[in-house]
């Protein structure tokens, strides 16, 4: 390499590969009232006027305004014109784990291997990517952040946009086994279970078994090993399996395969899952729609097939939520209520499509205990906008995560600082 070239590039990655400068908050010590805001529970009524109470991180009371009693040491926070949520979230992201998807370097989403059960994306997440400010400033402050590569790629994550460590941005390790599954043969190959693709995958749970039992037996002498004891939480229903299917085919193996088996099954991309609607309800199997903002996949399709997918799979049934990851940019994950917007203005309903990327991904990733919802007990991880988030033109005035009141600045609106600083001397 020409000593110039290897200059321009260390200086290209040194630009690129910035840690954001935003600072983690800390944990929240003097309890915090919002007064006199629009209170939108999600799981229950609209307070039009109303008073919502946090301490330690946890929503303490709300109601109408006048009906909740404030400490006198809280800090008062006025709602006055402003709407509160609970935080959007990200079913389904590499958040954390890519930066610039054109820079080797600073993409660590996937391990070398086919079966790789025991790898974590967790501990591979960096609290500093300038995505995440920038993802948070949008209102989404909850993201499953998930592995690819291979056939089992690994263990994905409920993490929380804010952070010294991974540790501390975790909300669920192991949520999710996320899988990629084989093309489906026809019927004529399928017969051969030589030619069936799904084989190494079921020989894999099958060894994974025998190792348990083996483990479990006081009489035998099996040796640890790594790989086949992660995948305990699967077969155990403990943790479900993240498969990525869009055609009916697909989608049909996967839900064949996790009954076979006797274990959980959340279906990510789901485009013809309306077409096997009976067979995913029959068997409660989730879909997480991967983006709304998707092209046919068949030229018979019509234009708006992806758009009304959501609410096709409400009409027949389905549990869904809404992600934003059909995008190939991790960047793009601040667009999510957008995609939201999307199905409403193709037939469902608003209310349900903010469930659709609040409450429904934490039911269907198994944290609504904690978050997805404003009630009393649940985490204080909520936002206060101008409007409907689902709306461009709304503003994320401010965000809390546990309790703590987040940054909202970012790289976008430190470029936009500067450059308005810009102007402003030019017109001296």
């Amino acid at each position: 390499m020409k000593p110039l070239t290897a200059t321009l590039l260390c200086i290209f990655l040194s630009n690129t590969l910035i840690a954001s400068d935003a600072i983690p908050s800390a944990p929240q010590t003097t309890p915090v009232a919002i007064t006199g805001a629009t209170i939108h529970t999600v799981s229950g009524p609209v307070i039009d006027n109303g008073d919502l109470l946090f301490d330690h991180g946890r929503i303490v009371a709300l109601g109408e305004s006048g009906t909740v009693k404030i400490p006198a040491d809280a800090k008062q926070v006025s709602g006055k014109g402003r709407h509160v949520y609970p935080s959007l979230f990200e079913a389904y992201s590499q958040l954390g784990l890519v930066e610039v998807s054109a820079v080797r370097a600073s993409r660590d989403q996937s391990e070398s291997g086919q079966m790789n059960p025991n790898v974590r994306a967790l501990v591979s997440v960096n609290p500093d990517s300038e995505l995440i400010p920038v993802t948070r400033a949008n209102g989404v402050l909850l993201a499953l952040t998930a592995p690819s590569g291979g056939r089992i790629a690994g263990q994905a994550a409920v993490i929380q946009l804010d952070g010294w460590t991974f540790k501390e941005m975790t909300l669920r390790s192991g949520a999710a086994m996320a899988v990629s599954w084989p093309t489906v043969p026809n019927q004529l190959e399928a017969k051969d279970a030589k030619k069936d693709p799904v084989a190494s995958l079921r020989d894999f749970f099958d060894e994974s078994r025998a190792y348990l039992e083996a483990l479990a037996d006081e009489a035998s002498s099996q040796k640890s090993d790594l790989k086949l004891e992660s995948l305990r939480p699967v077969l155990e229903r403990k943790m479900p399996l993240l498969v990525s299917a869009n055609s009916l085919a697909v989608i049909q193996s996967a839900v064949s395969f996790a009954s076979e088996q006797k274990i959980r099954l959340i279906i990510i991309g789901g485009y013809d899952a309306p077409l096997c609607a009976r067979l995913l309800k029959k068997n409660n199997v989730p879909v997480i729609v991967s983006a709304v903002y998707r092209l046919p996949r068949r030229r018979s399709d019509g234009f708006d097939v992806a758009y009304t997918l959501p609410t096709r799979l409400r009409d027949a049934g389905i549990k869904f939520c809404i992600s934003g990851s059909g995008s190939s940019r991790v960047s793009n994950t601040r667009n999510l209520p957008y995609h939201a917007a999307t199905a409403v203005a193709y037939g469902l309903p608003a209310d349900e499509a903010l469930k659709a990327i609040t409450l429904y991904p934490a039911q269907i990733l198994g944290v609504s205990k904690r978050v997805g919802s404003l009630e009393k007990g649940k985490d204080a991880t909520l936002i206060m906008t101008t409007g409907d988030p689902l709306e461009t033109s709304t503003q994320v005035t401010s965000a809390w995560i546990q309790g703590r009141a987040v940054d909202l600045s970012s790289r976008h609106t430190q470029l936009y600082e500067k450059y308005r600083e810009k102007y402003r001397q030019l017109k001296r």
